[in-house]
């Protein structure tokens, strides 16, 4: 793909937006780069567009920027109803994610995990495998770094294990990972993607370039996932935690059983995870799945996973006042997410729930809310419609801020409950993202007991 003297139009002047700008700088694009902020918000993005040796304009937040325009780049999270987006398909300008972009540069071969849940505690496990057994490994994509960042680069790993997001696929045309993971599909994003039919056949579509040679790993608990089995050119493997699958892992008592492809089995300890929750079972099996894939053996892993305590902000323990326990789950955005949280503890939980709402289906929250939360504390601008929906399942009270939720969670746990922040919606109603919002939380937590 040849970019030289193209004029390419990069919506969004984010981590992934500026990484993009470099990455078309360096093969000689000419690029014009818009975003909803004003230039005067711009903050240190600014300062790193001045350094920039490009042809480089700045153009105001509208369908202008398409004069002229070869391709648009829509950083990760612009909706597809957006203006700029509506005009440029229909003047027939392709539209490229980052990450689609990044694949048609890309000479590193591809791990690519996606769903609803998991995808970053997989994708971290996956690299943390690699790199114990002595593999050099980019890890990023949708989490940290993004992949057009190692495309501009020297490429020196030998696997690329990135976390993708819907946002990401929905404007992939070429994209195709040799070893494809897809975890879970539940209700999110339906306000960005219209429906959860459209967000499924989004999310299913990191399989629709792959064949025979390459690997799809698919989660059998989940119905419509595991029929995806007869319709790929992939080879596939299964994993479960219900019950024993014919090709790829499962649960057998305290044993994760792999049924290997050219025959016979492996068996690794389910002592060796050290994660919370049923959901964390599965994602070790994707993991393992991959990692065993990519040629890695069965002591590296049982010792990466053995050594792997988490991610930041899901399902995180925060600390402890007068007896209470805390525990930070702000990267659970959506509804799915909140039932895997629940699940992991027996204890009596009181759920902060809120923030902005993702047209998330909360009534699926009830029958575990029922059995497990001992108090709902709802927050945020979601706060009146999650409780019409949920209210009075259990005891519930309604707060605008997340720190007045803490306050009232904290007054009515008892020594020996969960104060859980699981808050099933986004952040941007009160702040920047998921980290921020946790660090409050954290940082709530760390103050002196009282």
């Amino acid at each position: 793909m040849d970019l030289k003297a193209k004029k390419v139009a990069v919506i969004g002047v984010g981590k992934t937006g500026l990484a993009t700008a470099r990455f078309l700088a360096g093969r000689e694009a000419r690029i014009a780069l818009t975003d909803a902020k004003p230039l005067s918000a711009w903050g240190e993005a600014s300062a790193a567009l001045e350094n920039l040796q490009a042809e480089l304009t700045v153009a105001p937040y509208g369908p202008e920027i398409l004069t002229d325009a070869d391709l648009v780049v829509p950083s990760p999270g612009i909706y597809p109803d957006n203006p700029i987006l509506v005009e440029a398909v229909r003047r027939g300008i392709p539209v490229l994610s980052e990450i689609e972009l990044a694949w048609r540069f890309l000479k590193t071969p591809l791990v690519a995990i996606t769903g609803t849940n998991g995808k970053t505690t997989v994708t971290s496990l996956i690299g943390e495998i690699l790199r114990g057994a002595g593999e050099k490994v980019f890890v990023g994509g949708n989490i940290g770094a993004p992949l057009i960042g190692y495309v501009d680069g020297p490429q020196g790993a030998d696997w690329a294990v990135v976390e993708v997001s819907s946002f990401q696929l929905q404007w992939a045309q070429t994209f195709h990972p040799r070893i494809a993971v897809l975890l879970n599909v539940t209700t999110d994003h339906i306000d960005y993607h219209g429906s959860f039919h459209a967000y499924r056949e989004i999310k299913e579509g990191i399989f629709a370039r792959q064949n025979a040679g390459d690997l799809a790993i698919l989660n059998a608990d989940e119905e419509t996932t595991a029929s995806l089995c007869g319709r790929l050119t992939a080879r596939t493997e299964l994993f479960s935690t219900s019950g024993a699958v014919d090709h790829g892992m499962f649960l057998s008592g305290e044993t994760l059983v792999h049924l290997l492809p050219a025959g016979g089995k492996e068996e690794y300890p389910l002592a060796m995870i050290h994660l919370p929750g049923r959901h964390n079972c599965e994602n070790v099996m994707a993991a393992i799945l991959a990692a065993r894939a990519c040629g890695c053996s069965p002591p590296a892993i049982v010792r990466a996973v053995d050594g792997f305590r988490g991610i930041a902000h899901r399902i995180e323990y925060a600390g402890e006042k007068n007896g209470v326990l805390f525990y930070d789950d702000s990267k659970g955005t959506n509804v799915g997410a909140v039932m895997r949280a629940l699940e992991s503890f027996s204890q009596p939980v009181v759920l902060l729930l809120g923030g902005r709402d993702k047209e998330g289906d909360f009534q699926t929250l009830a029958p575990l809310i029922r059995r497990g939360v001992k108090e709902l504390v709802l927050f945020g601008e979601a706060r009146e419609k999650i409780n019409d929906l949920v209210g009075g399942v259990v005891k519930t009270t309604l707060a605008p801020t997340m720190k007045e939720a803490m306050e009232k969670a904290y007054s009515s746990a008892s020594p020996g409950d969960v104060v859980l922040l699981s808050p099933g919606c986004a952040s941007f109603d009160e702040f920047r993202d998921y980290k921020e919002r946790g660090d409050r939380f954290q940082e709530w937590v760390r103050r002196p007991k009282r």
